[in-house]
This record gives C-alpha cells, structure tokens and sequence, in this order.
C-alpha cells in the first residue's frame, strides 16, 4: 500500500492479518461450502443435533416410564398385564422396584452422554468420556435390538429367553426395532458428534 492511499486491507491478506495456509475464510469451510464444518471441528451438523435430541429425548423418556413402574403399572391396567405386555413373563417374575430404578437410572445417564455428544445438553467431563459413552449406548441398544429378534420365543426348542406371546409380538414390532433405531442414532451421534 502506498503511503497518502487510504485503501484497507482485505482481511486475511497479508497486510491486513496473517491467515494459516490452507485456512479458509471465516464462515467457509476448507471444502468451500459455508457452514459446513471441517474435519475435527467441535461444530456439529444439524442432521447430528436433531437426531441426538431424539434419541436423547427417547432415551429420557422411556427412563421416566422405567421410574414410574418401581410403583405403578401405569399406563397398564394391573401387574399381571404389565407383566405379559412390557416384560414377556408371568406376576411372580416381575422385576424389583430396585431392577426399575436401576434401568432408570442409566437410561438417564445414556440420555445425557447422547445429548451431551450431540450438543444438545451441555458437555460436562472430558469428550473421550461422552464419545466412549455414546458408542457404548449404541452397543446396549443394537445388542438388545439383535438380541430381541434372535432370542426371545417362546418356550421350546431354539429358544434361549422364553416370553409370552403378547410381548413377542409386542418385542417384533416395537420393541426390538426401536432399540435398533436408537441405536444406529445413537452411533451417528457417537460418530460424528462433539
């Protein structure tokens, strides 16, 4: 720049700041797109965001239901059907209020570390921990979502966890696919969250 001139600088040249090589402008990515976020950005997609929130808002909600079941069959009319419909087994071996409150409990804690990793709760503790944490609660869910379809039956021959007739067809079409769908949603998050 001439000295009397009074052009300003462009930001980013080499008179108006110093920009690292490769960088691209504010608000562009390195892949030109605006808003998109580069590789080991902290951002996270609004595809990642919202489904985070859905599967963390599952996740919570259904811990909800678990805690409202340590003393109440709601919204199941008695014990002996909230046996046959949630949990494919006769009154006498229905889990303790203790057995609900400890699925509560970590249905909530996996609802945080998804939301968490989707940054849509705030992040507490070291990202490593929400990361390891989300894929772990993939893990859980397509486990239980395998596990459904392949082991539940009933009583016989090639069956391992024998259940009532209700709940399998319950387990078929809601249950198993559910946790196959948080599952793979709560990978994503794990994947590409923050």
């Amino acid at each position: 720049m001439n000295a009397g001139t009074s052009e300003a600088a462009a930001p980013g040249s080499a008179a108006g700041g110093v920009r690292r090589a490769g960088a691209a402008p504010d608000g562009v990515s390195r892949t030109g797109l605006p808003g998109q976020a580069d590789a080991g950005s902290d951002r996270v997609s609004d595809g990642v965001r919202r489904t985070g929130a859905v599967v963390a808002g599952a996740l919570g909600a259904i811990g909800v239901l678990h805690a409202v079941w340590m003393r109440t069959p709601w919204p199941l009319g008695s014990p002996a059907e909230f046996a046959d419909t949630v949990v494919g087994v006769g009154v006498e071996r229905l889990p303790t209020p203790a057995m609900c409150a400890e699925v509560a409990v970590a249905l909530g804690a996996a609802s945080y570390l998804v939301g968490a990793r989707a940054g849509v709760l705030p992040a507490v503790g070291p990202r490593l921990l929400r990361t390891a944490g989300a894929g772990a609660v993939s893990g859980v869910l397509l486990a239980r979502g395998v596990g459904g379809l392949l082991l539940f039956g009933p009583a016989g021959p090639g069956r391992r966890i024998a259940r009532t007739e209700r709940f399998l067809r319950l387990d078929r079409r809601y249950y198993s696919p559910l946790c196959l769908a948080l599952g793979t949603g709560a990978a994503l998050v794990a994947a590409r969250g923050a």
